[in-house]
């Protein structure tokens, strides 16, 4: 077994979200989501209609997830399940997952959030949302609440390339993501961002190129995932029109094709995750089966091992990307 204590402070060959969690607070801490009843502007006609074209919120958002609950009774029944299913889960943060977690007014989202703290096992929150539902305000408002408890907000960003976005309907450029990003940062408030591997149109050179721009971004935890094709989507019928438009990984493949990136990405940047597969039921034809979490981490860090490979191995500081 590798002994070499790499940057991020364990002999793990990436810096792990798990890490990350107990050098923060020293214990386990468990992911708790709610869906708050959200919405989203490229949905409800104020920047599009119809929504990204790859998104079928359903696919990725847990069952348990009712938004005809309060928040409040979601955060409760959460902490009594995760109690059970992990005796070491002690500590929570609410994970704000469904939809734009910040497309409402101040006000309203001063009520929602309020009721994230009613538990005393809540030591923080994660909000996703897009880089064009944020603004000074509300930005100063978790700048406020992350003086006392864990705020992270987490920006779908999807891809570096405008061409990309457009295709996808994302409803916003990179420019976008890059403000929201650096406000966020500056504010001293834990910054993350997601994004998708293999989007139509995008080469292997794009994507790992990508990576200099993503290393660029003053982001605190990063997730990727591999392109999953969705029922009741755009690009489900993009996909039964022509597969061949599309790259979808085999799961080895993406495995190794994983590790170009993350060998290039810079070493303080935490990796929340790096793959992810939605049930069954969601898919269009290509998909892993029922493999989780666990096994993807065990299969990256093998490959990384047999391979000699780390995040960061070739990372030489940020380097240009053009973007078409």
């Amino acid at each position: 077994m590798d002994s070499k204590v790499y940057p991020w402070g364990d002999s793990r060959k990436f810096n792990s979200y798990s890490r990350y969690f107990k050098d923060l607070f020293g214990s386990r801490v468990q992911k708790i989501a709610v869906n708050a009843g959200f919405t989203c502007p490229n949905r409800d006609g104020t920047v599009s209609s119809g929504g990204c074209t790859f998104c079928n919120n359903n696919a990725f958002t847990p069952s348990y997830c009712d938004p005809a609950k309060s928040v409040a009774r979601q955060i409760e029944e959460g902490v009594e399940f995760h109690s059970r299913r992990y005796k070491k889960a002690e500590k929570f943060l609410v994970y704000f997952q469904s939809f734009s977690n910040t497309y409402a007014p101040l006000k309203e989202l001063k009520r929602i959030y309020g009721q994230a703290f009613d538990s005393e096992n809540v030591i923080g929150v994660v909000v996703g949302t897009r880089p064009d539902c944020i603004d000074e305000a509300k930005l100063d408002y978790f700048a406020l609440l992350a003086e006392k408890k864990y705020i992270a907000v987490e920006y779908g960003i999807e891809s570096c390339y405008d061409s990309t976005l457009r295709s996808i309907n994302r409803g916003h450029d990179f420019r976008c993501a890059q403000d929201a990003v650096k406000a966020t940062a500056v504010r001293g408030i834990h910054t993350g961002a997601h994004f998708i591997l293999g989007l139509p149109g995008e080469t292997e050179e794009m994507m790992i190129g990508q990576t200099g721009l993503i290393n660029d971004l003053p982001l605190d935890t990063v997730k990727f995932h591999q392109l999953q094709i969705f029922k009741d989507t755009a690009m489900g019928e993009e996909y039964l029109n022509d597969p061949s438009k599309f790259k979808l990984f085999e799961l080895e493949e993406y495995i190794a094709f994983f590790s170009e990136i993350l060998i290039r990405l810079r070493p303080d940047l935490v990796v929340e995750r790096f793959a992810g597969e939605a049930p069954p039921r969601y898919h269009i034809g290509h998909k892993w089966g029922l493999v989780r979490n666990e096994q993807l981490v065990a299969m990256l860090e093998k490959f990384l091992e047999n391979n000699d490979l780390y995040q960061g191995k070739l990372y030489r500081g940020n380097h240009p990307v053009i973007m078409t």
